[in-house]
């Protein structure tokens, strides 16, 4: 995947150098490397030239045998980040150190809950339309930052606030719809996070005036909001603004469904697909 410029994210291209260096040392081939840590040799030549990203599993087994002394293990958070694209880059490093997280989707499904089809299917309904690599890039860095889910250290407090008519546009098919409901499910089990549905119903409220946000607080206790539409994404920090959202936000958790009532709700509608 190319950046905006038709350039390889430097992380990539450097991170090959690297790993050519330390194979190099090691007295190997690229088959060679290939076999050791049981991986094709077309992988580890791309990764080598900076045209695929290493995966965490990769630089785990390529670490080991090529005595790399963390050295690649270093750069795989940054490698990770370059699979965003240019907008969300900012945040993604942001929402890596936040103690809290909130946020309201009136659209789809928030990435955090979404499987892997349904994230697949969404970004296959992209105009102009990506290239299937860079489909499957976005799909493994989206689920990637799920581990923030079950963080412990320290423990990230969630939630998340979705629209009634999420649960019923059956994106990708039903069958694939029935498994996104499901993770939702499944994630609003887990002690730290808590998924509300706001109703159909509730036929007026403050986020028909606006688009999905998210609100975090961070390590230091400073707040912010992230605030997307189209490919074009803010970072608000100006704190009028951002006590207004954070106030927004309450009102609307306030008319959502709670946590239990919320799932009865999913399940009701995964059993009429």
């Amino acid at each position: 995947m190319a950046n905006e410029n038709g350039e390889r994210p430097a992380i990539w291209v450097g991170y090959g150098k690297l790993l050519k260096l330390f194979r190099e040392r090691a007295g190997l081939t690229q088959q060679q490397l290939a076999e050791s840590v049981d991986y094709s040799y077309e992988l580890v030549a791309s990764v080598e030239q900076g045209r695929r990203p290493a995966k965490a599993a990769f630089t785990e087994a390529v670490e080991s045998v090529l005595d790399a002394d963390g050295t690649l293990r270093t750069l795989q958070p940054q490698v990770e980040l370059a699979k965003f694209p240019e907008f969300f880059k900012n945040f993604a490093l942001l929402e890596a150190e936040t103690l809290s997280r909130f946020s309201y989707d009136p659209g789809v499904v928030p990435g955090l809950l979404q499987t892997e089809e349904y994230a697949r299917s969404l970004l296959h309904t992209q105009y102009p339309p990506l290239d299937d690599e860079t489909v499957e890039q976005r799909v493994s860095a989206r689920i990637a930052r799920q581990s923030l889910l079950t963080r412990q250290k320290p423990p990230l407090a969630l939630v998340f606030i979705v629209e009634e008519a999420v649960l019923r546009r059956a994106v990708g098919g039903t069958a694939v719809m029935k498994a996104q409901l499901g993770k939702l499910l499944e994630c609003g089990r887990i002690r730290n996070v808590d998924v509300q549905v706001l109703p159909t119903a509730v036929v007026g409220h403050s986020g028909l005036n606006g688009g999905p946000m998210v609100l975090v607080e961070t390590s230091d206790r400073k707040q912010a909001v992230y605030l997307e539409s189209h490919g074009v994404s803010t970072l608000v920090f100006d704190r009028a603004r951002v006590s207004e959202l954070w106030m927004s936000h309450g009102m609307l958790r306030s008319q959502a469904l709670g946590p239990e009532e919320s799932a009865r709700l999913v399940e009701r509608v995964a059993g009429e697909l």
